[in-house]
């Protein structure tokens, strides 16, 4: 029989019905007594192992492997095999349309749909769906198979569905705007279309895909949230501040003051594993980063290392997922409100390769704030904690789409990544005073200068030899012969932080400081972790604000801009007081004093020429922005510069430009 039906795209075909009822006998004649043959489907590619009755049921849900013409891999003999059957496919695209596409996601979704009752007693074989997720992935099935519209061939309902909410996400889209045009394309199709009538309905159609989210109730005060054992409560217990706003009496819904929105991670982790695309990628970190002392990967650092040595359980198992932290508040807003910002969240996976892990695909947000927390970040941060503990004693079972089989996944916190300000909340240290270092904490030097508190003593971290120690005229006026301060661990940390009391959260509650407490303002909840308190490294500040803050500073003060130089008149006078750098004083003449240009800034021809360069200078396509765009020569400034233009700048044109 020729096996052209192979390639027929129509699975539903009685050709191709009657091809596999021939393979599956075919199969069964060459393996007398096997319960399990390769299933020569598209997703499971002659890879995996199923019984024959799977086999057949994947071979209509997905498709035979169109070049698998020659079924060598289930008994038939390369010599035996006729000229007229072995037909050459192998230049044959594979025939993958927007239907099937959508197709393949249902199924990373149920990766087991179709597993048989009978191997629920073996581990490494997927448990069979309940009742409530078959009756989802019913729905989702049928809204996969239902046209569009009688006739329509190209678009499913859900396949409709699919690429217009895609559209709403990468365009931007409102959900007033998306209404619009969705009416507006309910019209223009034929009368009996099933298209949803508005976003609201869409949803419901996509909610059998999973990936939600909890709303959770939280004082109007940060004092709490309503959560757990708390859930019933309708006041708070610390501030008595009512849960629910003032509204008619008539109102048959109550409305809560804040509410926050909890994204959970286990089935966001469970995922990963459930897509062929990402499911090897995870395992990139141990099985093809190439260890050589070169710093490409978090992977390559002395934190991953150290952790590793700690905990070897965890290491043991390169798919145990290791997470980093993120968050930082913004104004959705704009101009319109000055005074609103929304902190969202975010957790990523490192195990994947460098060129993906910090891509927007696979960072998850997890928690969504729609204030400024404050301190009282920790109150929001309870059910991400809640999880990641159970993550890391019990772990979830999770599919591996790779392997074909169940594991545990277990998951980690590796550190947080934020900009100063944030480093405060999470790490519950305050990033401002005279103590505002979270280094050197009680022995940081600093002191009072030019309006500002400043942090001196640099010097203290080089090594003890080091020739810039004796140094006195070129730094501060003293030389440095102090050691560097003491290295707090995180058990040492956690030994001091059980020994003080901290009051409640909230806005309400006092935030008078005893001396006692330093610059501690609350016990982080990270601390609740089995393993916080042993990372070598638990707190990072981003590249992004650093270099950004560095680059205008340095620029400021080389092209002299006013309010962007630290050269001012109150710099100066500082120096002067000090009695150092007598170059830099500020030069007097009678009762006037005037501030002369300093030998490191440019004089405003040169800086004319400088900025001119910078303006004829063009890059690669993809290397950096068009940086001529954000030059002012005739201002004499910058402008729009993104923080990858900054690095760009500093390390490219400024020793050329100078």
């Amino acid at each position: 029989m020729s096996r052209l039906w192979i390639q027929n795209p129509n699975r539903c075909a009685d050709e191709y019905l009657d091809g596999i009822e021939d393979f599956i006998e075919f199969a069964r004649r060459h393996n007398p007594g096997a319960t399990r043959i390769r299933c020569p489907c598209r997703r499971c590619n002659n890879t995996l192992w199923e019984t024959i009755e799977n086999v057949g049921f994947h071979l209509v849900r997905n498709g035979m492997i169109e070049t698998y013409s020659i079924w060598n891999l289930h008994g038939e003999q390369l010599d035996n095999a006729s000229s007229s059957n072995a037909i050459r496919v192998d230049n044959v695209e594979p025939i993958v349309d927007r239907n099937e596409q959508v197709m393949d996601i249902i199924n990373d979704v149920f990766p087991f749909a179709s597993t048989n009752i009978n191997q629920e007693g073996e581990d490494d074989v997927p448990t069979p769906m309940d009742s409530a997720e078959f009756e989802q992935y019913e729905k989702l099935l049928k809204n996969a198979n239902q046209e569009l519209y009688p006739g329509c061939k190209s678009f499913s309902v859900l396949t409709a569905i699919v690429e217009l909410m895609h559209g709403k996400i990468k365009y931007r889209m409102s959900n007033l705007c998306f209404d619009y045009f969705l009416g507006v394309f309910k019209r223009m199709l034929p009368t009996d279309n099933c298209l949803p009538k508005d976003h609201k309905h869409a949803q419901k159609v996509l909610n059998g895909l999973g990936l939600g989210y909890e709303k959770i109730h939280a004082c109007k005060n940060n004092c709490m949230l309503f959560y757990k054992e708390y859930e019933t409560l309708d006041t708070c217990p610390i501030c008595n501040e009512s849960r629910f706003k003032m509204t008619s009496q008539n109102r048959t819904t109550k409305i809560p003051q804040k509410v926050m929105r909890y994204l959970p991670l286990k089935p966001r982790l469970q995922r990963l594993y459930m897509s062929t695309h990402t499911a090897t990628d995870m395992r990139w970190h141990k099985e093809k980063r190439v260890d050589d002392d070169v710093m490409r990967h978090p992977a390559d650092g002395e934190a991953w290392k150290e952790f590793d040595r700690t905990f070897p359980d965890f290491a043991a198992d390169p798919r145990n997922v290791r997470l980093g932290l993120a968050t930082d508040g913004f104004n959705p807003y704009g101009v319109l409100n000055q005074h609103h910002s929304t902190w969202p969240i975010f957790v990523f996976p490192y195990n994947l390769p460098p060129w993906k892990c910090m891509k927007k695909e696979y960072m998850m947000l997890t928690v969504l704030i729609t204030e400024d927390p404050g301190r009282s970040i920790d109150v929001y941060l309870r059910p991400l904690v809640d999880e990641l503990k159970d993550l890391w004693a019990n772990g979830v079972r999770t599919y591996d789409k790779s392997t074909g089989k169940m594991f545990t996944l277990r998951a980690a916190v590796m550190w947080t990544v934020n900009d100063f300000p944030a480093y405060a909340m999470v790490s519950g240290w305050s990033t401002k005073g005279y103590m505002a270092c979270p280094m050197c904490k009680e022995d940081v030097t600093s002191s009072w200068h030019a309006g500002k508190v400043c942090y001196l003593g640099h010097r203290r971290w080089l090594p003890w030899d080091h020739e810039w120690r004796e140094k006195d005229k070129e730094f501060d006026g003293n030389k440095e012969p102090r050691l560097r301060p003491r290295e707090w661990s995180g058990d040492d940390i956690l030994e001091q932080l059980n020994r003080l009391d901290f009051a409640p959260f909230g806005k309400t509650v006092s935030r008078t400081r005893p001396s006692t407490h330093m610059n501690w303002t609350h016990k982080s909840m990270f601390f609740e972790l089995p393993y916080w308190s042993k990372l070598k490294l638990r707190h990072n500040l981003d590249v992004m604000h650093v270099e950004k803050n560095v680059f205008d500073t340095l620029i400021g003060t080389i092209l002299d801009i006013e309010g962007k130089t630290k050269d001012t008149i109150k710099a100066r006078l500082d120096l002067e007081r000090m009695g150092i750098r007598r170059g830099l004083w500020m030069n007097r003449d009678g009762d006037k004093a005037r501030r002369d240009l300093a030998f490191f800034s440019m004089k405003p021809n040169d800086k004319k020429e400088f900025l001119k360069f910078v303006s004829s200078v063009k890059f690669p396509d993809g290397y950096a922005s068009n940086i001529a765009r954000c030059v002012n020569v005739d201002g004499g400034k910058f402008t729009g510069l993104k923080s990858h233009d900054c690095h760009v700048f500093m390390q490219r044109l400024l020793p050329v430009g100078i």
